[in-house]
């Protein structure tokens, strides 16, 4: 057992292991949510579903999930289709090398393996995008891999339950301590579930916990603080829409943020009342946008596209944000 296991302060020994891991999965086969990649093992689906839900939440992640497996319904099928297709369907689930990568894995799956994905948790972290916490996920659910996963829900479960501030492998080792060798897959997303809906971060729901009586935090544990420096930035668009047409202009293929993606023109002297203005957020910069309906300039290198035909394109998040509050999509 590693020094990282010694400091633990309510599960002792294998018998209070046994007792966690009972009560875990009793507390999961009872009341886990009912979400569209738990229907069945397909390693496909589940793959999707956890590349979906880096950074993303669940809620945000369900219809975009459906809609992407309408499109794209095998690895097959996936690694045949044009990347701006991909991007396309991924539109509004944002960080978008997460679906380039994916394109890149069902690539190499179809023509490297087979069509098959490999099995073990190693080989799962040789595609393209796959890290070892998802790596670690596909096994246990879909392999029965006896292997544990480490998210954010799951860091915030291990803490509480040992009462420290933990990170780094000291997590990947406690974590490893406790899954069940049974049923590893179940077991790794009850200790996801849990921290998703009652270990919450701010309001931990203790008295609907099932292993309470196995916790030493039994609530909300101290933690260091953690200075955050939001940027504050205005930015300003035009809505130009003629003939059922509206302008768009594309990313440079080398951008450093969504190269290739499409969005609407931006503007630096608007000079009129804007449209309409709404918020936007991304990682540390808050932005306030304004959107300005008038013409653009004619020497602008844009491309005119059918307002039917806009959602086939891959759109920014922020733009796809502006064309639902502007009732255009």
């Amino acid at each position: 057992m590693t020094a990282s296991v010694n400091g633990m302060k309510k599960i002792r020994d294998s018998s209070d292991r046994c007792r966690f891991q009972r009560n875990l999965l009793r507390w999961f086969d009872r009341h886990k949510r009912d979400l569209p990649w738990r229907q069945d093992h397909d390693p496909y689906r589940i793959w999707l579903s956890e590349i979906m839900l880096q950074q993303t939440r669940v809620a945000a992640v369900i219809e975009h999930y459906r809609r992407f497996l309408r499109r794209f319904p095998s690895v097959e099928k996936l690694a045949s289709a044009r990347e701006a297709s991909v991007l396309a369907a991924w539109s509004g689930l944002g960080y978008y090398r997460r679906a380039r990568m994916l394109h890149a894995a069902a690539k190499k799956i179809v023509n490297e393996c087979g069509g098959e994905f490999p099995e073990s948790a190693e080989g799962l972290q040789e595609l393209p995008g796959i890290g070892r916490y998802t790596a670690a996920a596909i096994a246990s659910i879909v392999f029965n891999k006896p292997i544990a996963v480490v998210d954010g829900n799951v860091e915030r479960v291990l803490q509480r339950v040992y009462g420290r501030n933990l990170s780094g492998e000291d997590l990947w080792d406690l974590a490893g301590a406790l899954v069940s060798q049974r049923r590893p897959g179940d077991f790794n997303q009850a200790m996801m579930e849990l921290g998703a809906t009652i270990c919450l971060p701010r309001q931990p729901r203790c008295l609907l916990c099932p292993v309470s009586d196995l916790c030493a935090a039994r609530g909300e544990l101290e933690r260091p603080k953690k200075a955050t420096h939001q940027t504050k930035r205005n930015i300003h668009y035009t809505l130009d829409c003629r003939n059922g047409s509206i302008l768009m202009v594309q990313r440079s293929k080398n951008a450093t943020l969504m190269p290739g993606m499409w969005e609407l023109p931006e503007i630096t002297n608007p000079g009129t009342t804007p449209h309409l203005s709404l918020r936007h957020s991304i990682t540390v910069t808050d932005y306030i946008v304004r959107v300005f309906r008038r013409p653009v300039l004619d020497n602008l290198d844009g491309r005119w596209v059918r307002t039917s035909r806009v959602t086939s394109l891959p759109l920014t998040g922020l733009t796809r944000k502006i064309l639902r509050a502007a009732k255009i999509i």
